[in-house]
Protein backbone atom coordinates (compact mmCIF):
# COMPACT_ATOMS: atom_id res chain seq x y z
CA UNK A 1 0.00 0.00 0.00
CA UNK A 2 1.04 4.11 -0.63
CA UNK A 3 1.32 5.37 2.11
CA UNK A 4 1.68 9.02 -0.02
CA UNK A 5 -0.66 11.42 -0.06
CA UNK A 6 -2.69 12.57 -2.41
CA UNK A 7 -1.73 14.86 -5.22
CA UNK A 8 -5.53 15.67 -6.67
CA UNK A 9 -6.98 18.50 -5.63
CA UNK A 10 -8.29 17.96 -1.84
CA UNK A 11 -9.40 21.65 -0.63
CA UNK A 12 -12.07 22.15 2.16
CA UNK A 13 -15.58 22.21 -0.03
CA UNK A 14 -16.77 25.73 -0.50
CA UNK A 15 -17.68 27.16 3.23
CA UNK A 16 -20.06 29.57 1.79
CA UNK A 17 -21.97 27.66 -0.79
CA UNK A 18 -22.62 24.63 1.53
CA UNK A 19 -23.74 27.10 4.42
CA UNK A 20 -26.18 28.33 2.03
CA UNK A 21 -27.29 24.98 0.59
CA UNK A 22 -27.46 23.56 4.17
CA UNK A 23 -29.29 26.47 5.56
CA UNK A 24 -31.92 25.56 2.90
CA UNK A 25 -31.86 22.81 3.11
CA UNK A 26 -33.34 22.88 7.11
CA UNK A 27 -35.61 26.00 5.88
CA UNK A 28 -37.42 22.99 3.82
CA UNK A 29 -37.32 20.22 6.56
CA UNK A 30 -38.86 22.34 8.96
CA UNK A 31 -41.21 23.29 7.24
CA UNK A 32 -42.25 19.56 6.12
CA UNK A 33 -42.02 18.92 9.28
CA UNK A 34 -44.22 21.56 10.25
CA UNK A 35 -46.56 20.21 7.49
CA UNK A 36 -46.64 16.65 9.56
CA UNK A 37 -47.17 17.97 12.88
CA UNK A 38 -50.65 20.18 11.27
CA UNK A 39 -51.85 17.10 9.53
CA UNK A 40 -51.56 15.10 13.14
CA UNK A 41 -52.94 18.38 14.77
CA UNK A 42 -55.97 18.95 12.21
CA UNK A 43 -56.71 15.21 10.56
CA UNK A 44 -60.02 13.90 12.08
CA UNK A 45 -57.73 10.58 11.72
CA UNK A 46 -54.77 11.23 13.19
CA UNK A 47 -53.48 7.92 12.47
CA UNK A 48 -52.89 7.94 9.37
CA UNK A 49 -50.34 11.14 9.51
CA UNK A 50 -48.43 9.43 12.69
CA UNK A 51 -47.89 6.07 10.41
CA UNK A 52 -46.65 8.23 7.53
CA UNK A 53 -44.24 9.90 9.63
CA UNK A 54 -42.63 6.76 10.79
CA UNK A 55 -42.51 5.67 7.34
CA UNK A 56 -40.69 9.02 6.89
CA UNK A 57 -37.88 8.26 9.47
CA UNK A 58 -37.67 4.72 9.01
CA UNK A 59 -36.81 5.87 5.29
CA UNK A 60 -34.13 8.23 6.06
CA UNK A 61 -32.84 5.87 9.17
CA UNK A 62 -32.56 3.30 6.79
CA UNK A 63 -30.63 5.25 4.19
CA UNK A 64 -28.07 6.25 6.92
CA UNK A 65 -27.72 2.84 8.16
CA UNK A 66 -26.50 2.02 4.64
CA UNK A 67 -24.20 3.96 4.90
CA UNK A 68 -22.68 3.20 7.81
CA UNK A 69 -22.26 -0.27 6.57
CA UNK A 70 -20.76 0.57 3.55
CA UNK A 71 -18.00 2.64 5.33
CA UNK A 72 -17.57 -0.76 7.28
CA UNK A 73 -17.72 -3.00 4.78
CA UNK A 74 -14.87 -0.68 3.06
CA UNK A 75 -12.24 -1.14 5.44
CA UNK A 76 -13.08 -4.76 6.83
CA UNK A 77 -12.10 -5.43 2.82
CA UNK A 78 -9.52 -3.15 2.52
CA UNK A 79 -11.65 -1.43 -0.75
CA UNK A 80 -9.76 0.95 -2.61
CA UNK A 81 -12.07 2.43 -5.13
CA UNK A 82 -14.46 3.86 -2.86
CA UNK A 83 -11.84 5.73 -0.62
CA UNK A 84 -13.32 9.24 -2.23
CA UNK A 85 -16.61 8.13 -2.32
CA UNK A 86 -16.42 7.29 1.66
CA UNK A 87 -15.93 10.33 3.10
CA UNK A 88 -19.20 11.29 1.31
CA UNK A 89 -20.84 8.59 3.14
CA UNK A 90 -19.01 9.31 6.92
CA UNK A 91 -20.73 13.03 6.41
CA UNK A 92 -24.21 11.26 5.88
CA UNK A 93 -23.40 9.60 9.06
CA UNK A 94 -23.79 13.19 10.78
CA UNK A 95 -27.55 12.33 10.56
CA UNK A 96 -27.80 9.80 13.31
CA UNK A 97 -28.05 12.22 16.34
CA UNK A 98 -31.29 14.06 14.45
CA UNK A 99 -32.64 10.95 13.47
CA UNK A 100 -32.98 10.60 17.08
CA UNK A 101 -33.99 13.09 17.93
CA UNK A 102 -36.74 13.01 15.28
CA UNK A 103 -37.86 9.14 16.26
CA UNK A 104 -37.78 10.41 19.86
CA UNK A 105 -41.93 11.65 19.51
CA UNK A 106 -43.02 8.54 18.40
CA UNK A 107 -41.88 7.58 21.14
CA UNK A 108 -43.35 9.60 23.31
CA UNK A 109 -46.73 9.27 21.54
CA UNK A 110 -46.32 5.66 22.43
CA UNK A 111 -46.01 6.21 26.09
CA UNK A 112 -48.89 8.69 26.05
CA UNK A 113 -51.15 7.12 24.26
CA UNK A 114 -50.44 3.20 24.13
CA UNK A 115 -51.31 0.98 21.38
CA UNK A 116 -51.85 3.57 19.06
CA UNK A 117 -48.46 3.28 16.40
CA UNK A 118 -47.94 -0.26 17.54
CA UNK A 119 -50.97 -2.39 18.53
CA UNK A 120 -49.00 -4.98 20.81
CA UNK A 121 -48.44 -2.15 23.18
CA UNK A 122 -52.12 -1.74 24.52
CA UNK A 123 -52.89 -5.06 26.04
CA UNK A 124 -56.46 -4.09 25.81
CA UNK A 125 -56.47 -3.07 21.92
CA UNK A 126 -59.56 -5.49 20.61
CA UNK A 127 -58.01 -7.54 17.04
CA UNK A 128 -60.31 -7.41 14.58
CA UNK A 129 -63.38 -7.66 16.36
CA UNK A 130 -62.09 -10.47 19.02
CA UNK A 131 -60.13 -10.82 21.76
CA UNK A 132 -57.85 -7.97 23.31
CA UNK A 133 -53.96 -8.42 22.72
CA UNK A 134 -53.36 -9.52 26.15
CA UNK A 135 -55.61 -12.51 25.74
CA UNK A 136 -54.11 -12.91 22.44
CA UNK A 137 -52.08 -16.86 22.49
CA UNK A 138 -49.49 -15.19 19.88
CA UNK A 139 -49.17 -12.15 22.32
CA UNK A 140 -48.05 -14.13 25.13
CA UNK A 141 -45.62 -16.37 23.59
CA UNK A 142 -43.80 -12.95 22.04
CA UNK A 143 -44.44 -10.91 25.11
CA UNK A 144 -40.68 -11.49 26.32
CA UNK A 145 -39.52 -9.63 23.21
CA UNK A 146 -42.90 -7.71 22.49
CA UNK A 147 -43.20 -5.53 25.56
CA UNK A 148 -42.63 -1.75 25.94
CA UNK A 149 -39.96 -1.32 27.97
CA UNK A 150 -37.92 -3.57 25.93
CA UNK A 151 -39.00 -1.49 22.98
CA UNK A 152 -38.20 1.47 24.62
CA UNK A 153 -34.97 0.64 25.73
CA UNK A 154 -33.80 -1.24 22.32
CA UNK A 155 -34.20 1.86 20.18
CA UNK A 156 -32.32 4.35 22.14
CA UNK A 157 -29.71 1.39 22.37
CA UNK A 158 -29.91 0.88 18.92
CA UNK A 159 -29.29 4.94 18.06
CA UNK A 160 -26.61 5.17 20.48
CA UNK A 161 -24.62 2.42 18.47
CA UNK A 162 -25.27 3.93 15.41
CA UNK A 163 -24.03 7.21 16.69
CA UNK A 164 -21.36 5.75 18.80
CA UNK A 165 -19.37 3.79 16.01
CA UNK A 166 -20.27 6.58 13.80
CA UNK A 167 -18.60 8.78 15.67
CA UNK A 168 -15.39 7.00 15.94
CA UNK A 169 -15.33 5.85 12.00
CA UNK A 170 -15.14 9.66 11.57
CA UNK A 171 -12.93 10.10 13.91
CA UNK A 172 -10.21 8.66 12.74
CA UNK A 173 -10.56 9.59 9.28
CA UNK A 174 -10.82 12.86 9.65
CA UNK A 175 -7.70 12.68 12.33
CA UNK A 176 -5.82 10.59 9.39
CA UNK A 177 -5.94 13.62 6.92
CA UNK A 178 -4.22 15.74 9.81
CA UNK A 179 -1.25 13.27 10.93
CA UNK A 180 -1.32 11.31 8.33
CA UNK A 181 -0.87 8.47 10.56
CA UNK A 182 -2.01 4.63 8.70
CA UNK A 183 -2.69 3.66 12.34
CA UNK A 184 -6.18 4.97 11.59
CA UNK A 185 -6.64 2.70 9.09
CA UNK A 186 -6.00 0.02 11.44
CA UNK A 187 -8.24 1.73 14.15
CA UNK A 188 -11.08 1.54 11.71
CA UNK A 189 -10.45 -1.69 10.14
CA UNK A 190 -10.76 -2.97 13.92
CA UNK A 191 -13.67 -0.47 14.24
CA UNK A 192 -15.32 -2.37 11.36
CA UNK A 193 -15.00 -5.62 12.53
CA UNK A 194 -16.32 -4.47 16.06
CA UNK A 195 -19.21 -3.14 13.88
CA UNK A 196 -20.70 -4.93 11.19
CA UNK A 197 -21.92 -7.46 14.01
CA UNK A 198 -23.54 -4.52 15.89
CA UNK A 199 -25.17 -3.37 12.54
CA UNK A 200 -26.15 -6.34 11.54
CA UNK A 201 -27.97 -7.09 14.79
CA UNK A 202 -29.00 -3.31 15.08
CA UNK A 203 -30.62 -2.90 12.02
CA UNK A 204 -32.53 -6.49 11.88
CA UNK A 205 -34.24 -5.60 15.46
CA UNK A 206 -35.08 -2.02 14.68
CA UNK A 207 -36.86 -3.63 11.00
CA UNK A 208 -38.46 -6.21 13.35
CA UNK A 209 -39.81 -3.75 16.26
CA UNK A 210 -40.55 -0.55 14.24
CA UNK A 211 -42.31 -1.97 10.85
CA UNK A 212 -42.65 -5.85 11.38
CA UNK A 213 -44.26 -5.81 14.47
CA UNK A 214 -46.57 -3.30 13.39
CA UNK A 215 -48.52 -6.66 12.44
CA UNK A 216 -47.18 -8.92 15.37
CA UNK A 217 -48.77 -12.22 14.22
CA UNK A 218 -46.82 -12.26 11.26
CA UNK A 219 -43.83 -14.73 11.39
CA UNK A 220 -41.27 -13.96 8.78
CA UNK A 221 -37.45 -15.51 8.90
CA UNK A 222 -36.03 -12.80 6.00
CA UNK A 223 -37.38 -9.28 7.22
CA UNK A 224 -33.99 -8.20 8.53
CA UNK A 225 -32.31 -9.07 5.44
CA UNK A 226 -35.14 -7.32 3.43
CA UNK A 227 -34.21 -4.02 5.64
CA UNK A 228 -30.54 -4.44 5.13
CA UNK A 229 -30.89 -4.58 1.02
CA UNK A 230 -32.77 -1.49 1.04
CA UNK A 231 -30.65 0.18 3.70
CA UNK A 232 -27.68 -0.78 1.33
CA UNK A 233 -29.46 0.64 -1.63
CA UNK A 234 -29.96 3.92 -0.35
CA UNK A 235 -27.15 4.54 0.74
CA UNK A 236 -25.17 3.52 -2.67
CA UNK A 237 -27.75 5.35 -4.45
CA UNK A 238 -26.91 8.52 -2.05
CA UNK A 239 -23.48 8.00 -2.93
CA UNK A 240 -24.36 8.73 -6.74
CA UNK A 241 -26.20 11.34 -6.41
CA UNK A 242 -23.53 13.11 -4.16
CA UNK A 243 -20.84 12.18 -6.51
CA UNK A 244 -22.51 13.58 -9.55
CA UNK A 245 -23.30 16.94 -7.73
CA UNK A 246 -20.30 17.56 -6.41
CA UNK A 247 -18.28 16.37 -9.92
CA UNK A 248 -20.74 19.23 -11.89
CA UNK A 249 -20.04 21.44 -8.73
CA UNK A 250 -15.95 21.03 -9.46
CA UNK A 251 -15.14 19.66 -6.11
CA UNK A 252 -14.96 16.09 -8.18
CA UNK A 253 -13.15 17.09 -11.44
CA UNK A 254 -10.11 15.26 -11.89
CA UNK A 255 -10.38 13.21 -9.07
CA UNK A 256 -13.27 10.71 -10.02
CA UNK A 257 -13.29 8.84 -13.33
CA UNK A 258 -15.70 6.23 -15.13
CA UNK A 259 -14.07 3.33 -13.24
CA UNK A 260 -15.42 4.78 -9.82
CA UNK A 261 -19.18 4.83 -11.66
CA UNK A 262 -19.02 1.66 -12.76
CA UNK A 263 -17.86 0.33 -9.77
CA UNK A 264 -20.84 1.95 -7.73
CA UNK A 265 -22.97 0.50 -10.49
CA UNK A 266 -21.96 -2.44 -10.14
CA UNK A 267 -22.69 -2.75 -6.52
CA UNK A 268 -26.29 -1.43 -7.29
CA UNK A 269 -26.77 -4.16 -9.95
CA UNK A 270 -25.83 -6.37 -7.50
CA UNK A 271 -28.15 -5.79 -4.52
CA UNK A 272 -30.89 -4.88 -6.89
CA UNK A 273 -30.42 -8.62 -7.42
CA UNK A 274 -30.38 -9.20 -3.69
CA UNK A 275 -33.45 -7.77 -3.03
CA UNK A 276 -35.10 -9.40 -5.58
CA UNK A 277 -33.88 -12.80 -4.55
CA UNK A 278 -34.60 -12.16 -0.66
CA UNK A 279 -38.16 -10.65 -1.50
CA UNK A 280 -39.17 -13.48 -3.75
CA UNK A 281 -37.88 -16.30 -1.35
CA UNK A 282 -40.17 -14.41 1.50
CA UNK A 283 -43.12 -14.56 -0.61
CA UNK A 284 -42.47 -18.14 -1.69
CA UNK A 285 -41.85 -19.56 1.23
CA UNK A 286 -45.03 -17.82 2.60
CA UNK A 287 -46.79 -18.75 -0.42
CA UNK A 288 -45.99 -22.43 -0.63
CA UNK A 289 -46.47 -22.97 3.13
CA UNK A 290 -49.55 -21.86 3.12
CA UNK A 291 -49.81 -21.03 6.69
CA UNK A 292 -52.32 -18.50 7.91
CA UNK A 293 -50.39 -16.59 10.75
CA UNK A 294 -47.86 -16.34 7.50
CA UNK A 295 -50.30 -15.72 4.08
CA UNK A 296 -52.37 -12.97 5.77
CA UNK A 297 -49.56 -10.30 5.29
CA UNK A 298 -50.03 -10.66 1.88
CA UNK A 299 -53.46 -11.07 1.67
CA UNK A 300 -53.91 -7.79 3.43
CA UNK A 301 -51.85 -6.48 0.54
CA UNK A 302 -53.83 -8.05 -2.33
CA UNK A 303 -57.89 -8.14 -1.31
CA UNK A 304 -60.26 -6.80 0.34
CA UNK A 305 -62.92 -8.43 2.97
CA UNK A 306 -64.88 -9.29 -0.67
CA UNK A 307 -62.32 -10.79 -2.40
CA UNK A 308 -61.98 -7.69 -4.94
CA UNK A 309 -58.82 -6.96 -5.50
CA UNK A 310 -57.24 -3.53 -3.68
CA UNK A 311 -54.77 -0.72 -4.64
CA UNK A 312 -51.67 -2.29 -2.68
CA UNK A 313 -51.63 -5.47 -5.43
CA UNK A 314 -51.19 -3.09 -8.12
CA UNK A 315 -48.24 -1.17 -5.42
CA UNK A 316 -46.93 -5.17 -5.15
CA UNK A 317 -46.74 -5.30 -9.31
CA UNK A 318 -44.80 -1.81 -8.90
CA UNK A 319 -42.55 -2.98 -6.60
CA UNK A 320 -41.56 -5.76 -8.65
CA UNK A 321 -41.14 -3.97 -11.95
CA UNK A 322 -40.00 -0.91 -10.16
CA UNK A 323 -37.20 -2.31 -7.27
CA UNK A 324 -36.47 -5.23 -9.63
CA UNK A 325 -36.91 -5.43 -13.18
CA UNK A 326 -36.31 -1.81 -14.70
CA UNK A 327 -33.24 -1.14 -12.52
CA UNK A 328 -31.64 -4.68 -13.18
CA UNK A 329 -32.34 -3.87 -17.01
CA UNK A 330 -30.70 -0.42 -16.55
CA UNK A 331 -27.89 -1.24 -14.60
CA UNK A 332 -26.62 -4.32 -16.95
CA UNK A 333 -25.45 -1.56 -19.27
CA UNK A 334 -21.90 -0.28 -18.65
CA UNK A 335 -22.85 2.85 -20.61
CA UNK A 336 -25.28 3.25 -18.42
CA UNK A 337 -23.66 2.79 -15.32
CA UNK A 338 -20.97 5.20 -16.49
CA UNK A 339 -22.82 7.82 -17.96
CA UNK A 340 -23.68 10.44 -15.14
CA UNK A 341 -26.96 11.63 -15.96
CA UNK A 342 -28.37 8.12 -16.53
CA UNK A 343 -26.81 6.35 -13.72
CA UNK A 344 -28.28 9.37 -11.48
CA UNK A 345 -31.54 9.20 -12.77
CA UNK A 346 -31.59 5.37 -12.06
CA UNK A 347 -30.35 6.30 -8.31
CA UNK A 348 -33.64 8.57 -8.43
CA UNK A 349 -35.66 6.27 -9.35
CA UNK A 350 -34.53 3.42 -7.13
CA UNK A 351 -34.74 6.02 -3.93
CA UNK A 352 -38.30 6.51 -4.57
CA UNK A 353 -38.91 3.03 -5.46
CA UNK A 354 -37.49 2.34 -1.74
CA UNK A 355 -39.73 5.00 -0.21
CA UNK A 356 -42.78 3.05 -1.81
CA UNK A 357 -41.85 -0.24 -0.15
CA UNK A 358 -41.63 1.63 3.10
CA UNK A 359 -44.98 2.34 2.44
CA UNK A 360 -46.02 -1.04 1.12
CA UNK A 361 -44.70 -2.43 4.76
CA UNK A 362 -45.97 -0.21 7.11
CA UNK A 363 -49.02 1.90 6.09
CA UNK A 364 -51.49 -1.40 5.34
CA UNK A 365 -51.32 -1.46 9.15
CA UNK A 366 -54.20 1.18 9.01
CA UNK A 367 -57.33 -0.46 8.39
CA UNK A 368 -61.00 0.82 7.98
CA UNK A 369 -63.92 -0.85 10.12
CA UNK A 370 -64.15 -3.94 7.72
CA UNK A 371 -60.51 -4.81 8.65
CA UNK A 372 -59.42 -3.89 4.84
CA UNK A 373 -55.99 -2.11 4.51
CA UNK A 374 -56.48 1.95 3.61
CA UNK A 375 -55.59 2.64 -0.13
CA UNK A 376 -52.29 3.47 -0.79
CA UNK A 377 -53.40 6.95 -3.11
CA UNK A 378 -55.47 8.44 -0.01
CA UNK A 379 -54.78 11.39 2.11
CA UNK A 380 -51.83 9.34 4.00
CA UNK A 381 -49.47 9.76 0.95
CA UNK A 382 -49.44 13.64 1.62
CA UNK A 383 -48.09 13.26 4.93
CA UNK A 384 -45.65 10.66 3.45
CA UNK A 385 -44.12 13.27 1.73
CA UNK A 386 -44.22 16.07 3.75
CA UNK A 387 -42.44 13.47 6.49
CA UNK A 388 -39.98 12.42 3.83
CA UNK A 389 -39.14 15.86 2.72
CA UNK A 390 -38.88 17.10 6.50
CA UNK A 391 -37.05 14.49 7.99
CA UNK A 392 -34.41 13.93 4.74
CA UNK A 393 -34.53 18.52 4.86
CA UNK A 394 -32.72 17.43 8.15
CA UNK A 395 -30.24 14.84 6.92
CA UNK A 396 -29.39 16.89 3.98
CA UNK A 397 -28.67 19.91 6.42
CA UNK A 398 -26.60 17.60 8.76
CA UNK A 399 -24.73 15.99 6.08
CA UNK A 400 -23.70 19.94 4.11
CA UNK A 401 -22.81 21.06 7.68
CA UNK A 402 -20.35 18.27 8.11
CA UNK A 403 -19.17 18.65 4.65
CA UNK A 404 -17.36 22.13 4.86
CA UNK A 405 -15.29 20.55 8.31
CA UNK A 406 -13.21 18.38 6.64
CA UNK A 407 -10.81 17.41 3.08
CA UNK A 408 -12.97 16.72 0.37
CA UNK A 409 -11.66 13.24 0.32
CA UNK A 410 -9.17 11.16 2.54
CA UNK A 411 -6.08 12.62 0.99
CA UNK A 412 -3.65 10.55 3.56
CA UNK A 413 -5.37 7.43 3.44
CA UNK A 414 -3.04 4.73 2.12
CA UNK A 415 -4.89 3.84 -0.53
CA UNK A 416 -5.89 7.15 -1.94
CA UNK A 417 -3.26 7.09 -4.69
CA UNK A 418 -4.65 2.87 -5.93
CA UNK A 419 -8.46 5.37 -5.77
CA UNK A 420 -7.72 8.62 -7.74
CA UNK A 421 -6.09 5.83 -10.71
CA UNK A 422 -8.87 3.45 -10.21
CA UNK A 423 -9.54 0.99 -13.01
CA UNK A 424 -11.71 -2.23 -13.77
Amino acid sequence: MSTHAATAPAALATDSTSSSAATKALIIGIAGLVLTGAGIALSPNKHGPVMSYLVGVTYWTAIAIGMLMMVMIHHIVDASWSVVIRRQWEHGLAAFKWLFVLFLPLLVLSLLKPGYIWPWMDLNHVLHGHETVGSDVLYQKKSGFLNTPLFMGMTVGFFIIWVWLSARLRKASFTQDSDGNAAWTKTNRVNSAMGLPLGALTLTFAAVYWVKSLEYHWFSTMYGVWFFANCMRGALCCGVVIMVWLYRRGDYKGILNTNHFHSIGQLMLAFTVFWAYVTFSQYFLIWNANVPEETFWYNLRELNHDGTTNQWWYVGLVLVFGHFVIPFCALLSYRFKVTQHIIRRIAFWVLTVILVDMCYNILPALKDVHGDSLPFLSINLLWVLTSVIGVGGVCIWAYLRSLPTTKLIPIRDPRIRECLTHHE
